[in-house]
C-alpha cells in the first residue's frame, strides 16, 4: 500500500504587511505626541505672559518689549491680559502727537527753563515735572509757583480722557527726614499726593488714574554728577496709549447722587 505524501506547507508571502501595519501604528503614535506636545507648549507659553504682563501692571510698570505672538496662531485664545506689544520708537496714535503738540504749546515757558520735558515710550507719552520746578527739596507738596503750569497741563489732559499713572522718581542721595526715612517713601508720596489734587481740585476720575514710587532705581540719567541728580527727581505724568470711554468727569458740574428708590 502505497504512503500519501503529505502536502508542502503554504508559504506565505504577505507576513510583511503585519510589521509594516506595527510600523505605521507606532509612526502615528509618534506624530500624535509630538501634536499634543507642541499645544501644551504653546499653551503654557501663553498663560505665562499673560501671568507676567498682570504682574507688571500690578507694579505700575510694563516689562521690557517681548514678541507678540498672532492670536491667530495659537490653539488657545489669548488673554487680555496680553495686549498686542507696538515696537519701541513707534508712534502709537495720531491722537498721542496732537496731545503732544498741544502740551508743549501749553509748557512752552517750563520746558524752555529745564523744569518739564516731554518723550514718548511704547507706553505712552510722559510728561517730567522736574523737582526743581516743581516740588520742595524732601516734600511731596507742588510749589505755589508751579499752580498755573500744573493747571495748563490738566486742562489740556482733561480733555482727552487718557488713563494716567503718575510715578515719583528720586535720586540715589539718601533722605532722612522728619516725613520721610527712605526715597521710597518720597517717591510714592510725591506720586499719591498728585494723584490726590487731580482728583479733588481738577476732577480727573479716580478709574483713570494710578500711582507708583521708584525711588532712585529707574534713573533718565547719571547720578554721578549734580545735572544728572536734578534730572533723576521727577514726577512723571505717564499717558498711557489708549484713552477710556466715558473715564472723565466734569468738575465744573459733578454728578448728583441717585435718589434712593423707595
Amino acid at each position: 500500500m502505497r504512503r500519501r505524501r503529505k502536502a508542502a506547507p503554504h508559504a506565505s508571502h504577505e507576513r510583511w504587511l503585519v510589521s509594516y501595519a506595527d510600523f505605521i501604528t507606532l509612526l502615528f503614535a509618534f506624530f500624535v505626541v509630538l501634536y499634543s506636545t507642541a499645544q501644551v507648549d504653546k499653551r503654557r507659553m501663553v498663560e505665562l505672559a499673560a501671568a507676567i504682563q498682570e504682574g507688571f501692571e500690578q507694579m505700575g510698570t510694563n516689562p521690557t518689549y517681548y514678541a507678540a505672538i498672532p492670536p491667530e496662531s495659537l490653539p488657545v485664545a489669548v488673554p487680555k491680559a496680553v495686549p498686542a506689544i507696538l515696537p519701541p520708537n513707534i508712534p502709537q496714535s495720531n491722537d498721542l502727537d496732537a496731545l503732544r503738540k498741544d502740551l508743549e504749546k501749553a509748557l512752552a515757558g517750563e520746558i524752555a527753563r529745564g523744569q518739564v520735558a516731554l518723550r514718548n515710550t511704547p507706553q505712552g507719552l510722559v510728561v517730567s515735572l522736574r523737582e526743581a520746578g516743581f516740588f520742595d527739596s524732601g516734600a511731596a507738596g507742588t510749589k505755589a509757583s508751579s499752580q498755573p503750569a500744573f493747571g495748563r497741563m490738566t486742562t489740556v489732559l482733561r480733555e482727552r480722557g487718557y488713563n494716567i499713572r503718575i510715578e515719583g522718581h528720586t535720586d540715589d542721595v539718601p533722605i532722612h527726614n522728619s516725613q520721610y526715612t527712605s526715597n521710597w517713601e518720597l517717591s510714592t508720596a510725591r506720586a499719591t499726593e498728585m494723584v490726590r489734587v487731580l482728583i479733588t481740585r481738577y476732577g480727573f476720575s479716580p478709574e483713570s488714574l494710578s500711582a507708583a514710587g521708584f525711588a532712585q532705581f529707574h534713573p533718565i540719567a547719571p547720578n554721578a554728577t549734580e545735572a544728572g541728580r536734578a534730572h533723576n527727581r521727577r514726577v512723571d505724568v505717564v499717558i498711557l496709549a489708549e484713552p477710556p470711554a466715558g473715564a472723565l468727569r466734569n468738575p465744573t458740574h459733578p454728578e448728583k447722587p441717585s435718589p434712593e428708590r423707595k
